[in-house]
């Protein structure tokens, strides 16, 4: 447990990102109200994750992130829900086939709401009200009373989220993740993709193996474990006063854990020496992410995780990467070199979602996939280089139909984006695109996969 703590020390730090609420009564009175409601989740599921990042942290799994850029009261819908679970499923299937590993599957689900703004204001003709900040702050349209940071829109995030980790904990267990049925979805989308001829080889294997499996007994009938899975949320631990309300003392081990998810994880514009969220974060025994992009310098990088680490747990910190794809194989060394030589145990993640936004012609936001897809073989190309493992990827990306992200198979142009543009902040990867991105992703776990027989025999 990390020494001179307690939740709400974060006030005395620098808080930056935060919103401003005008009634501080009322803040309060939902501060307390959260406080009194039951824990999202419970500390010994967080431990549990801890332990299968642990795994992936000495090179035996991998971490598969995914989910919404932000989630809206808007879009909340079972079908939403399940259309995102079934993707990361089906890509989980891809992924354990390629890297014969344990692939651990967490969502940006079940919490994802608030995001920080490069501006607290935002100016339309005349008018200037508060920048939007997400759901749980304020709401997307653009006018007086519906910017207005509003402190119980968090009772309605906390709400939403309850509901999103029931359905969640039923389509683990329930039979919905059986291994069985996963293939059966990819195969179905793989005859009606255009891209399905190129990766039929690979899902053919893996059907070849199920069979091989049921041969031999081992069927979801009769193996429990093939008829579910376990699954994890995460989110970005910015709205602190939140994120305090939702923090209880174990009752088992006395640590305290933040209960409004399994992981969290800190932004690359909090992540800085003396602030509030890093102060929160370092006392919360729950498994923690933090972005690294090419403005942390190796000894800042070390000074945090001695910070957030200092026991140096195996399973506590995934660094995830975000550079860009031109900017990755140059950035990403010094800081994997400084933390193998300091001997932190970390997960290496790669997000190439955030260094690879561009804007069109038309005003809206995209990231194209080659673009993305070229980052996430320079960050294992780096990983390669450096004798370190490949641990993870974190994308922004829905089952939803949308198009949002260009390229790909599918070929989404920029004249197509405003087909279905949905997104509420930043452009995610559709279901077609995030199952496409797999098996390009299979292809490199193949590779570490070979790399690792050969060191064994």
């Amino acid at each position: 447990m990390a020494s001179n703590w307690t939740p709400d020390g974060w006030k005395a730090q620098e808080a930056r990102h935060l919103p401003e609420y005008g009634d501080a009564n009322k803040l309060s009175e939902v501060e307390t109200t959260l406080a009194k409601y039951p824990p999202l989740v419970f500390a010994g599921e967080a431990r549990e994750l801890k332990k299968d990042l642990a795994e992936v942290a000495e090179g035996r799994g991998f971490l598969l992130q995914g989910g919404d850029c932000a989630e809206s009261f808007a879009e909340f819908h079972p079908d939403n829900i399940r259309d995102t679970f079934r993707v990361l499923l089906q890509m989980a299937v891809v992924l354990t086939f390629a890297s014969k590993q344990p692939v651990v599957k967490v969502g940006r689900m079940a919490g994802q709401f608030a995001k920080p703004r490069s501006a607290p204001t935002e100016t339309q003709g005349d008018e200037e009200y508060p920048s939007y900040f997400g759901d749980i702050i304020n709401a997307i349209e653009f006018g007086e009373e519906t910017r207005r940071n509003d402190p119980e829109r968090m009772l309605k995030a906390y709400a939403q989220s309850a509901a999103t980790l029931n359905l969640l904990r039923a389509f683990a267990t329930g039979g919905y993740a059986n291994l069985r049925q996963v293939h059966q979805w990819t195969l179905d989308h793989i005859s009606r993709s255009p891209w399905g001829e190129k990766f039929s080889q690979m899902a053919d294997r893996i059907g070849e193996a199920l069979e091989f499996m049921a041969a031999c007994g081992v069927d979801p009938e009769t193996v429990p474990q093939l008829q579910g899975t376990s699954f994890y949320t995460s989110h970005e631990a910015l709205l602190l006063p939140y994120e305090e309300a939702l923090t209880r003392r174990d009752s088992l081990t006395g640590d305290w854990y933040d209960c409004s998810a399994h992981m969290l994880w800190i932004g690359d514009r909090t992540r800085f020496e003396g602030s509030a969220h890093v102060e929160f974060l370092r006392g919360v025994g729950n498994p923690i992410g933090m972005k690294c992009g090419p403005s942390l310098e190796p000894d800042a990088l070390l000074r945090m995780l001695d910070t957030l680490n200092p026991s140096r747990e195996a399973g506590r910190i995934t660094l995830i990467s975000r550079f860009g794809h031109e900017k990755v194989e140059a950035g990403l060394p010094k800081l994997v070199r400084a933390v193998k030589a300091e001997g932190h145990p970390v997960v290496w993640s790669c997000d190439p979602m955030h260094g690879n936004v561009i804007k069109t012609e038309s005003g809206l936001k995209t990231r194209p996939f080659d673009r993305i897809l070229s980052e996430v073989r320079g960050f294992f190309a780096v990983h390669r280089a450096e004798g370190t493992h490949a641990g993870g990827i974190h994308i922004e990306m829905t089952g939803q139909d949308v198009t949002e992200c260009t390229g790909g198979a599918i070929a989404i142009t920029d004249e197509r984006l405003g087909d279905r543009y949905h997104t509420h902040c930043d452009p995610r990867l559709n279901g077609a695109q995030s199952i496409e991105l797999a098996f390009e992703m299979a292809d490199l776990l193949n590779l570490e996969a070979n790399e690792r027989h050969k060191q064994a025999a």
